[in-house]
């Protein structure tokens, strides 16, 4: 049985939902994270429904924030509950999902992904496994989980923008590189996009070129 994703949403600008952006927060943090990003983003994308939900279960390292699910690392976890963590937010966001493409009443391929950190891992891992296509994914500081495990489990190959500061001390900017090689050679379309100097966050030319590549993606670069 999957666990319900408590989520925050914001309606589109002209009232008319045509497309649907879900946040995938990263560890320790929560929907509200980076729901925020929803406010520079909406003028330039005036129907499109902004959604950010909470990882499944209560940080360990933080308990006001949420975690996908555990890091050995960093919460004392071991690697078989983390790797069964992983499979269990893996149905749970897959779930949840399936509820916003009902909800709002679209199609996948018009659902875009964006994750920070642990919510790119998420976002790598959860959607080339999904049957039908989504709009694209957009990850910012994360990696490519079980990337020896891509090419015998795709079902769909969305477009896919990596970002990742330089500067980067929680999670490597080599996992940038890593990542793209891998999903290239699953053949996936990657793009990718250097933050100079800066650290574990999205820097503002970041979410410049992930609306970019959004709204070419969704198909609003001729009538928005």
């Amino acid at each position: 049985m999957t666990r319900a994703l408590e989520s925050g949403r914001r309606a589109p600008d002209s009232g008319i939902t045509k497309s649907v952006v879900v946040f995938l927060h990263g560890y320790g943090a929560d929907g509200n994270d980076l729901l925020g990003l929803a406010e520079p983003l909406a003028p330039h994308m005036p129907d499109t429904v902004f959604i950010a939900p909470n990882a499944p279960e209560r940080s360990t390292a933080n308990p006001m924030g949420f975690q996908w699910f555990p890091i050995p690392w960093i919460d004392g976890s071991s690697e078989e509950e983390a790797a069964n963590g992983l499979v269990s937010a893996a149905a749970d966001l897959n779930a949840f999902l399936d509820g916003v493409l009902e909800d709002e009443g679209i199609t996948p391929d018009r659902l875009f992904l964006i994750g920070f950190s642990q919510g790119t891992m998420m976002s790598l891992h959860v959607a080339p496994r999904r049957d039908a296509p989504i709009a694209g994914i957009a990850g910012f500081s994360g990696r490519l989980l079980e990337p020896e495990l891509l090419e015998d489990e795709v079902r769909s190959r969305p477009p896919v923008l990596l970002l990742h500061g330089d500067q980067d001390d929680v999670v490597p900017p080599q996992s940038l590189p890593d990542a793209a090689n891998a999903l290239t050679a699953a053949g996936f379309e990657v793009f990718a996009h250097v933050m100079k100097g800066t650290a574990h966050g999205i820097a503002p030319d970041g979410l410049s070129v992930a609306l970019a590549f959004m709204r070419d993606r969704l198909g609003l670069e001729a009538s928005q």
